[in-house]
């Protein structure tokens, strides 16, 4: 897919943000690009303070803010917005006891449309966490706007999404704008060096590999008088597939990205199973609570991809490629089959902070990081391997990129009636 007109993209996006998007790519990637695309203002030396927004205050976004605050002297926490006014209040009276993060009532913004007055309040970057099926809305208005992008992974929940996603990533590129993702096994020090000796060839030719994130279960909330049930979907949006893409793309995706980080790209197809054995309506949505997929890969090689999520069971949450020299462990461990070994003894720094001093440094310096393309590729990854499973087909890569019809976007985003719960049946559930 080519880079694209800055305007017609955005017209384009907006337009086809819903099932159109699909059959309009092909014209997308024809428009030539044209010169003087806005760059953000905000660089080395031109401001001492970067205003930062935070979209999503969540769990996720509480924490992202620490993060943020801890990776830079020049952040200041500018504005907040959230879907609820509950979780707004509650994340700025804890930030108000800073003055780097005291957020004035003014700049914190409540409802559907939040995020467009967080983008619109005059900060440079935009932190993204809400969940995941908003995640291409939410970047589409901050590249528009000129904003740099903390883009929490995954990023979006069906193809539609993540082929949204692929082509703002290049629109961002030409508007110099810096989109670091939270895949933060990228900025671990480990992995990074790791990684960087499997590429060179440390343990030979990749053959294979396992990836893992099997743990127990996570939160959920009791429903309570006067939620509709949108609202009460999405303050569970962990259980429903078109908030969350389910725990394969919304939790496994750090797994699934190192895999493709190993293998230089996503693979060129799955053959998946899955199901529920723990989980039950109503409290858990269409979610399933395990999955185990066999993805190829380019050269042939098939990598397992297990995931669960169940109590009192064991866990293994880890990465293991095998090469014809050796195995590694990619977050340190090098292991031979001649007997020799290699262990990272550097310093690792929090990969949670240090995902975002790399993004700052990125934007203050001029040379901005731009990991949209990566993180759509991994979160595809993932949604490749959930729909295999879903449907009982083996799915390729190329198709799902290219020709799936899947969109998950509901008829609107109000409160009331939410989409239809459906519990995939492999063999029923329809392959688009």
């Amino acid at each position: 897919m080519q880079v694209s007109n800055s305007s017609q993209i955005i017209s384009e996006l907006r337009r086809d943000s819903r099932r159109a998007f699909i059959g309009n790519c092909a014209a997308l990637a024809s428009v030539p690009v044209l010169a003087g695309l806005p760059v953000n203002a905000f660089a080395a030396g031109a401001s001492d303070v970067l205003k930062v927004g935070v979209i999503g205050t969540g769990g996720r976004g509480r924490d992202a803010v620490r993060n943020i605050l801890a990776a830079h002297p020049s952040v200041k926490i500018w504005a907040l917005g959230d879907l609820f006014e509950d979780r707004v209040t509650k994340v700025r009276n804890d930030l108000n006891k800073n003055p780097r993060s005291a957020v004035p009532q003014e700049r914190a913004f409540v409802g559907f449309d939040a995020y467009k007055d967080v983008i619109n309040s005059g900060v440079d970057l935009v932190i993204l966490t809400t969940p995941p099926h908003f995640r291409p809305l939410h970047m589409e208005a901050a590249v528009e706007k000129g904003v740099h992008i903390f883009a929490e992974k995954p990023v979006a929940v069906d193809p539609a999404g993540c082929r949204r996603v692929i082509a703002l990533g290049e629109l961002a590129a030409q508007k110099k704008l810096s989109i670091v993702a939270g895949t933060q096994r990228r900025h671990h020090a480990g992995y990074v060096e790791t990684l960087k000796r499997i590429k060179e060839g440390a343990i030979g030719e990749l053959v294979g590999g396992q990836c893992y994130w099997v743990g127990g279960e996570l939160w959920h909330n009791a429903r309570q008088p006067g939620w509709t049930d949108m609202e009460y979907q999405i303050r569970n949006w962990l259980y429903y597939t078109w908030l969350s893409g389910d725990h394969i793309v919304e939790q496994h995706v750090h797994n699934i990205d190192i895999i493709n980080w190993a293998f230089g790209g996503p693979p060129v197809k799955a053959f998946g199973v899955g199901g529920r054995q723990r989980r039950t309506l109503p409290r858990y949505g269409d979610a399933w609570d395990h999955f185990a997929i066999e993805f190829e890969y380019a050269n042939g090689a098939r990598v397992s991809s297990v995931c669960r999520q169940s109590n009192n069971t064991a866990n293994r949450v880890n990465e293991r490629l095998v090469g014809t020299l050796g195995t590694a462990i990619p977050n340190g461990k090098i292991q031979l089959f001649k007997g020799e070994t290699w262990n990272y003894k550097g310093k690792v720094p929090p990969e949670y902070v240090q995902e975002h001093v790399d993004l700052i440094e990125s934007i203050r310096n001029g040379t901005p990081l731009n990991e949209a393309r990566t993180v759509a590729e991994s979160t595809l990854t993932g949604i490749l391997g959930r729909v295999s499973a879903y449907t009982g087909k083996e799915v390729s890569y190329k198709w799902i990129l290219e020709a799936s019809k899947l969109d998950l976007t509901p008829p609107a985003y109000k409160f009331g009636e939410a989409p239809e719960v459906k519990v995939a049946i492999p063999g029923t559930t329809r392959l688009v």
